[in-house]
């Protein structure tokens, strides 16, 4: 099976199991949102550990768990945010404590402790379990699947000038215009089939989403330049890891998370976007 074979078989059945979650939301989406975010850190570590690291032990992981189970348990906003906060804080101050190369260390799996949590807390918290829920977080796989593949195609089509070559050389200005105006299309498209009202403030919220992705994809790239990866993992056939699958996904999550708190609520941000 050729390795184009295996990345098509691999992008429908994750599409597939991703959209049957989405549509039950509730536990089923908060445990793929746990499962995702432990995935994230599971390959952040791998990538950004020293292969001779002793590290902090398995307190990176311990608190993980501890944020874990707090979320699959579906507790509020204020509690998953402090315990995000206190995760990072404890391992950066017992990072703090050891020599210089576990002090760096500390500082890495702290960072990926943020980015993982971060992530599994925003996608869970948008889609909650109503409507609203729903169709914010087809919204936002809309603007960033759409992103995806215009600027791969606008970029091998047109080309020109690259993007940012010393993280990312395939990357072109072109694909870049191109995935945001596919993006802002795309988000269009599925606020107005949703029936929503307010769809020149969601066409500017498509485009903030799409440059976010875009940029989320960018930020794993200098991640795995500056460890020295091609691929964040080999857990999917023909794609790599999950972060290389979920990068832009995961940063646009965020953004659309903060988005819909400052709107409504951080408990229900997607009510601010698409109220019922």
């Amino acid at each position: 099976m050729s390795n184009l074979q295996l990345r098509v078989i691999s992008a429908v059945v994750l599409a597939i199991v991703t959209l049957g979650l989405t549509w039950l939301g509730g536990l089923p989406f908060r445990m793929l949102c746990a499962a995702m975010t432990i995935l994230i850190f599971y390959e952040w570590t791998r990538m950004c550990r020293p292969v001779a690291a002793t590290g902090l032990g398995l307190l990176p992981e311990a608190l993980l768990l501890v944020f874990v189970g707090a979320l699959v348990a579906g507790l509020p906003a204020s509690w998953l945010l402090l315990l995000v906060a206190v995760m990072v804080v404890v391992t950066v101050v017992v990072a703090s404590m050891h020599q210089t190369s576990m002090h760096q260390t500390g500082q890495w799996d702290a960072s990926g402790l943020a980015y993982a949590a971060i992530s599994g807390l925003s996608l869970a918290l948008l889609r909650d379990g109503d409507h609203s829920g729903l169709v914010a977080i087809l919204f936002l796989f809309a603007v960033v699947w759409a992103t995806d593949t215009a600027a791969y195609f606008v970029g091998r089509a047109v080309g020109g000038p690259k993007l940012a070559p010393s993280i990312s050389p395939g990357k072109t200005q072109s694909g870049a215009l191109g995935g945001a105006v596919g993006g802002v299309v795309a988000g269009l498209l599925l606020a107005a089939a949703a029936g929503a009202g307010n769809l020149a403030v969601l066409g500017v919220v498509a485009l903030v989403l799409s440059l976010v992705s875009q940029a989320g994809d960018l930020f794993e790239s200098w991640v795995k330049r500056r460890h020295n990866r091609k691929d964040s993992g080999t857990l999917i056939p023909g794609h790599g890891g999950v972060m290389d699958r979920v990068d832009g996904l995961v940063a646009a999550a965020f953004a659309l998370y903060v988005i819909g708190w400052i709107s409504a609520t951080a408990d229900h941000p997607a009510q601010g976007l698409f109220p019922a």
